[in-house]
């Protein structure tokens, strides 16, 4: 290893690591600096067409779950609702990724990818998710607003006639990325934590990619807030306010958290595997594939509604709004409500990330909430801590990525009072899931949206 080049004597004499040179000298690079105005420019518009995107997907799924089934003199969708729409929406993704660049995004059932994303990617990323989102599938809008942050950023950075070079393709993905990913989330925060996790970056390319994202996001939040509460429309971002009061943590708590951790993990790991040979069955013949495993995940949440006489739509969403439901009020599920819920998305889930486009990261953390508050009964253990280790351990076993799940969760409660428990319950199920066999790899289908280089976006 090379040592440290010593500092001038002005400096006082001590040693200056070489990474706080090199850190140094990339802050003072122009082309650096320009690239940090422009990563703060573009959290505008990204942050204004993330918004746009989610008030559309919220209103469709409001349109199909509440209104039509209204219209129909339903009070709730009957039990074959999610049949007929799920088969839609199976078709659609199916001609979406035969015929479009980018076959409508990556495939969620790989994990969340800061990179990839093209602007001739973004058309089918676009409907690939309107197609599958509010028509039922189990699946988020975070991976599509990962896509359409970073496509839009190069887009607007072509416009600017800006040098194509892969170090500004990168930092402006991940600008972009962030700056869209803040919207769903509600705070800047989560969103360069994750986009730094994802990309998996350290020392000087860390600070490199940690800058434009923490900037870009926080200037598109500051817009997205004041925009939201100008336009008063909901984006359904994720917030959670609690039925039961935070308990203080016992010994109880921490013990169950960790046995917990471990089941999660590891039912979790069963499920993305489970979505990843779905992705591997549905490139032989992407339509009729497609397809097929839509109507699987629609007939999923039948079978739930027809057990538990609850709506369909606590299968066949995100869980974004069933799981704020759940924690502001958990003693309003059974014990039999939440084995089905479990089941029945679970399957729905692992259907949904090998076929359908969108991302992981809510129906895991709702997948995790369900089984804390199903365990909270317990001795010694409380339905807040079980809520909040179910949570980050089944965020850390999907994503695969336990700081993000870490920051996540704790933000989500609003308190510090869970941190050790969160911490623990995401570090056991990340160690759980890196231990057990990967299995199969995604197969890739469609046409590819080209070559990665100079319009590839996020980081390499």
């Amino acid at each position: 290893m090379t040592e440290p080049t010593p500092p001038p004597a002005a400096s006082g004499g001590g040693t200056q690591p070489e990474e706080a040179d090199r850190l140094r000298a990339m802050l003072r690079t122009p082309g650096y600096l320009k690239a940090l105005v422009f990563c703060a420019l573009i959290g505008i518009p990204v942050s204004l067409a993330a918004f746009w995107f989610l008030v559309a997907l919220h209103e469709l799924e409001h349109l199909m779950w509440a209104d039509l089934p209204h219209a129909l003199n339903w009070d709730t969708p009957p039990w074959w609702w999610p049949l007929p729409l799920l088969l839609v929406a199976g078709i659609a993704v199916g001609l979406v990724v035969t015929h479009l660049p980018g076959a409508g995004g990556h495939i969620p059932a790989s994990g969340l990818h800061a990179g990839g994303a093209t602007t001739r990617a973004l058309p089918g990323v676009i409907l690939a998710a309107v197609a599958s989102l509010p028509l039922g599938a189990t699946l988020g809008p975070e991976a599509p607003l990962i896509a359409l942050g970073g496509g839009l950023a190069l887009l607007f950075r072509d416009f600017a006639r800006m040098p194509a070079t892969p170090q500004s393709t990168a930092l402006l993905g991940a600008a972009g990325s962030a700056a869209a990913i803040a919207v769903i989330f509600g705070n800047p925060l989560i969103a360069a934590v994750l986009l730094m996790e994802v990309a998996g970056v350290g020392g000087t390319q860390l600070f490199a990619v940690m800058l434009p994202a923490l900037l870009s996001s926080g200037v598109g939040s500051l817009v997205f807030t004041g925009f939201g509460n100008w336009t008063g429309l909901p984006t359904g971002s994720l917030s959670l306010k609690l039925g039961a009061p935070l308990p203080r943590l016992d010994a109880g708590d921490v013990l169950w958290s960790v046995l917990m951790a471990v089941a999660i993990g590891a039912a979790v790991h069963l499920v993305m595997a489970g979505g990843r040979r779905v992705a591997s069955y549905v490139p032989r013949r992407p339509v009729v594939h497609t397809a097929l495993c839509a109507l699987a995940a629609g007939a999923c949440a039948a079978v739930y509604a027809l057990v538990t006489g609850r709506s369909p739509v606590d299968v066949a969403s995100s869980g974004q709004a069933t799981l704020t439901g759940l924690a502001a009020d958990p003693h309003a599920w059974g014990v039999g409500a939440l084995i089905a819920v479990l089941l029945c998305k679970g399957a729905a889930y692992a259907l949904c990330l090998g076929s359908l486009r969108g991302g992981p990261v809510f129906p895991s953390l709702f997948l995790g909430a369900a089984a804390g508050v199903l365990l909270a009964p317990l001795p010694g253990l409380g339905v807040v801590p079980g809520l909040a280790a179910g949570m980050a351990a089944a965020a850390a076993a999907a994503l695969r990525l336990p700081v993000s799940s870490v920051v996540l969760v704790v933000l989500l409660l609003g308190s510090a009072a869970m941190i050790p428990v969160v911490i623990l319950a995401a570090v056991v199920a990340f160690v759980t899931t890196e231990l057990l066999p990967r299995g199969r790899a995604s197969a890739p289908v469609g046409k590819p949206a080209g070559s990665p280089g100079a319009d590839s976006a996020g980081p390499a």
